[in-house]
């Protein structure tokens, strides 16, 4: 089974997830199929917290994908920022 979940990155303190589509039997940090975007929960500033590739996000779930949980709630927060985003610009 394919599925969408976070992989760990940054240094100790410091988390920085990447998005990633994986084989569900490969670790948690290991090989994945494709990159669909990141997650830094310790933005500050100017910094961009996320960022997911929707068009690459909707391949995958149109596929059989399945989300994690945690992937699908940091969607949902993606979702909300795009109409923020674009009455801004």
């Amino acid at each position: 089974m394919v599925v969408i979940r976070l992989s760990r990155g940054g240094s100790k303190g410091r988390p920085f997830f990447n998005i990633v589509v994986a084989d569900k039997r490969a670790r948690r940090d290991g090989r994945f199929i494709e990159r669909l975007g990141f997650y830094n929960p310790s933005a500050k500033g100017g910094e961009e917290p996320l960022r997911i590739a929707q068009d690459r996000l909707s391949y995958w779930k149109s596929v059989g994908a399945q989300a994690s949980p945690t992937v699908e709630r940091l969607v949902r927060q993606a979702a909300k920022q795009q109409p923020a985003a674009a009455a801004e610009a």
